[in-house]
């Protein structure tokens, strides 16, 4: 496990995306052809004047603190379906994350069926003797954000609280960029001659995934409290609502997977007889499972 506290800001700013900053504005188009585009290009690069104002003032101030926490774990699939997950040291196992596997139905422009993906494809057998392995990660961006938004909304300046907030989230994003090459390149390695400039970065280029508790290939929120457990995220500040949503709100936390094959896909709608395996897999009722994926189920609970 490592931990990284108060990182360096401007190296983290260094690597973020900006299109999805204009996106959050309402504002279509890719970073930085945005800036002059005939449409939006003015409110864009007035935006954009703003925005690098207030970065500028974030790192030299030091208005905001970015930490995170990783890990690496021996793991291997079980189920079909599951992930193993142990310990380094004992060969215990912390957690055993039960997956969905997809649902749509695809075909390529040959006509041929697709696979049914499930993250679990991506690890190695338990039974293949294959000692597999798999990370983990949480960060955050927003650590100390709130006196500065609470002071801009004192003073009735609703769009600097919106502007530094969404600056926080594209810190919280980069650092999640960062630290995944970091891990693909030092602390892992499985890519350590690995060469890309910051928009092959932007473009996922590289080798592995980060898929996030909640969304289109693990869409169970409800996975965060098991992975704030395994990493002991509140350690760098980072806690959990009732709902599963994640304080600081600019912060991001998922699963590493180095597999050479491994892709982000949707699992979709998902029938009674999966939710109810997924329930006894997951040791809870049917009516808990379908609360957790309400949005997938393809039938009426």
């Amino acid at each position: 496990m490592r931990r990284f506290e108060q990182y360096n800001l401007a190296d983290i700013a260094a690597v973020i995306d900006w299109t999805p900053f204009f996106q959050s504005w309402e504002l279509a188009g890719r970073f930085p052809a945005i800036l002059t585009d005939e449409v939006v290009g003015e409110s864009a690069s007035a935006l954009w004047a703003d925005a690098q104002t207030m970065l500028k003032q974030i790192i030299d101030e030091k208005w905001l603190s970015a930490s995170a926490v990783i890990g690496l774990f021996p793991a291997n699939s079980i189920n079909h379906d599951d992930i193993e997950i142990r310990d380094p040291d004992t060969g215990t196992t912390l957690m055993t994350w039960v997956g969905l596997r997809q649902q749509l139905v695809k075909t390529t422009k040959d006509g041929q069926a697709t696979p049914d993906w499930c993250l679990a494809d991506f690890i190695a057998p338990k039974d293949s003797g294959v000692q597999d392995y798999i990370g983990a990660f949480a960060v955050t961006g927003g650590l100390g954000i709130d006196p500065h938004v609470a002071r801009f909304e004192a003073a009735n300046d609703d769009y600097s609280a919106i502007l530094l907030k969404a600056l926080a989230d594209r810190f919280a994003e980069a650092f999640a960029e960062l630290m995944h090459k970091r891990v693909r390149t030092e602390f892992w390695g499985y890519a350590h001659g690995e060469a890309l400039d910051n928009d092959a970065l932007i473009d996922e280029k590289y080798q592995g995934i980060r898929p996030a508790p909640g969304y289109p290939a693990c869409p169970d929120h409800t996975v965060k409290r098991e992975l704030f457990t395994l990493l002991d995220a509140p350690g760098i500040g980072m806690s959990l609502t009732e709902g599963y949503a994640m304080l600081p709100t600019a912060a991001v936390s998922g699963f590493y997977f180095s597999h050479p094959d491994s892709r982000y896909f949707g699992v979709g709608k998902i029938s009674k007889d999966q939710v109810e395996s997924y329930a006894q897999r997951r040791g809870v009722s049917v009516e808990q499972a379908e609360r957790d994926l309400a949005p997938n189920l393809g039938y009426n609970a």
